[in-house]
């Protein structure tokens, strides 16, 4: 008991992590945990996430608000929902001594804006009058917009991603640099560039389809043939407009669910994701935000859009801000699952990352790793939930008893964005090169096969088939069943057909 004292007195907690324990702040962890030691080495720890730091006594902030908001920005990163929630609770008193002892400094400044910025009120401060302009967030550490909003008042570069209503923030961290550097859009051109137009226009067809298939299964509903079509017609629309919009996104959510489950506006009623594991007893996953949070919330999100596409942001980090954050704010009472992959389709597509007439079948990659995307959704559900007190009556609908909003206003989206690239790469990797080498050799085997027996189409297709199941030879139960009619010498050529395009093993 009294080692355990005594390493804590000898660790004490400084930036974000001494601020939460002083004001008692509901907040969901930062990435990075700073420690001061008394006595001891630097060093740095990983836990569930969060990157632990032990920095020695030199570093000791000071005790002051301004010293561990300082302490913060320089070590810890510049966590919008922290300081928001932070900035209801502190004595503006305590911020304006730090602001007023240093008023061109460059953490000064940054707080001052971000102070008045989260909160909307304006210091009694006077703007300045000299000094450079300074970024906001370090473009090295953050992605950001160029151009920058240029603020008079403190001098400062806004380059964040978004306004005050919804600001997501993505750190530049070494996996999404080197997805960066690994130019992704030329590989997928790469790839295509290969096969010939007519193939590539006859596998469109079949990649919608595959598309439509595996979003739907993610969600575990076998769609019927209308609800089918009518999503392989939206997606190819996707590559034509920009559909982050509140109207369009209404239209699609109409055109994508069962004609009872149609909205004409966002949800007006509290919804969250849960499983039923008894009788009148659920499992939520997560809860969405509250129905009168959700306009001011999507109209950021669109704001927020709207700034990166403007903005030079990377085509991967919009999408995943775009449509996880879509999928967080849960706008519809049906459909948000499927809107939010179309949702990413939409903005590769409109922003020259996919190649043109070419479909990405992403959530197939994601139907295959689904325990990878189960953890891009988590990695904020799980965050999120011990902050939110709900209750549910017998009927399953839920109330929620505390203030949310900040939380998804200000999403911490670097899990999302790294998740988002792994699956591009094994799209362009896995689906769409071995769907289009699969497409090719179908139809090379498909005139092999006509030139040794002229079949109709479907019965060579339901050939192929029967080969490819059964390691490249028909079974002698499907001979009878359907080929009869062949002698053993054509069975024989055909087999050796599929055999020669297939490596005789599918």
């Amino acid at each position: 008991m009294a080692g355990n004292e005594q390493d804590k007195s000898i660790h004490r907690p400084a930036g974000y992590a001494a601020l939460i324990e002083r004001y008692d702040l509901d907040v969901t962890p930062n990435w990075h945990k700073s420690l001061v030691t008394a006595s001891g080495i630097h060093r740095v720890n990983s836990n569930k996430g969060v990157i632990e730091e032990v920095y020695q006594s030199k570093y000791w902030p000071g005790d002051t608000l301004g010293d561990h908001l300082e302490f913060a920005l320089k070590y810890d990163g510049t966590n919008l929902a922290i300081l928001s929630i932070l900035f209801q609770k502190i004595a503006e008193e305590d911020l304006l001594i730090h602001v007023r002892s240093k008023p061109t400094g460059k953490y000064a400044r940054r707080l001052w804006f971000l102070y008045e910025f989260l909160t909307g009120k304006t210091l009694p401060l006077e703007d300045l009058k000299r000094g450079n302009y300074i970024d906001l967030l370090e473009p090295d550490e953050y992605y950001t917009v160029t151009p920058v909003r240029q603020v008079r008042r403190q001098r400062i570069n806004d380059n964040l991603l978004g306004n005050s209503r919804f600001c997501p923030t993505v750190l530049r961290i070494d996996t999404l640099r080197d997805f960066e550097t690994a130019d992704l859009p030329g590989r997928c051109r790469q790839v295509v560039a290969g096969y010939s137009a007519e193939l590539l226009k006859r596998a469109l067809g079949y990649l919608y389809t595959k598309e439509t298939k595996s979003s739907f299964e993610i969600e575990h509903i076998k769609p019927t043939s209308t609800r089918t079509e009518r999503f392989v017609a939206l997606l190819q629309t996707a590559e034509q407009e920009d559909f982050c919009r509140k109207e369009r996104l209404i239209e699609v959510q109409n055109r994508i669910v069962d004609a009872r489950f149609r909205d004409s506006d966002y949800r007006s009623s509290q919804n969250y994701v849960g499983e039923t594991v008894a009788w009148q007893k659920e499992r939520i996953h997560f809860v969405c935000p509250k129905p009168e949070d959700l306009a001011d919330l999507m109209d950021g999100l669109i704001a927020a859009h709207e700034r990166m596409n403007a903005g030079g942001v990377s085509a991967v980090i919009q999408a995943a801000i775009i449509a996880y954050g879509f999928v967080f704010l849960h706008p519809f009472e049906d459909g948000n699952g499927r809107i939010h992959r179309f949702l990413i389709h939409n903005i590769l597509a409109r922003r020259g990352f996919t190649p043109d007439s070419v479909m990405f079948p992403i959530s197939a990659a994601m139907l295959k790793n689904a325990a990878d995307y189960d953890a891009s959704l988590e990695a904020f559900s799980r965050q999120i939930m011990p902050l939110v007190e709900y209750s549910l009556d017998e009927n399953g609908h839920m109330t929620v008893h505390n203030e949310t909003a900040t939380w998804y206003r200000f999403i911490d989206m670097t899990p999302q964005a790294e998740a988002l690239f792994r699956f591009i790469d094994q799209t362009i990797d896995t689906e769409l090169d071995s769907e289009l080498a699969f497409l090719a050799n179908y139809g090379k085997t498909k005139q092999a096969i006509q030139e040794i027996v002229d079949m109709p189409d479907r019965q060579i297709d339901l050939f192929i088939r029967f080969c490819l199941q059964n390691n490249g030879r028909l079974s002698a139960r499907k001979r009878a069943s359907h080929f009869d009619f062949l002698s053993d010498k054509e069975v024989a050529l055909l087999e050796q057909a599929v055999q020669s395009a297939y490596g005789g093993t599918p």
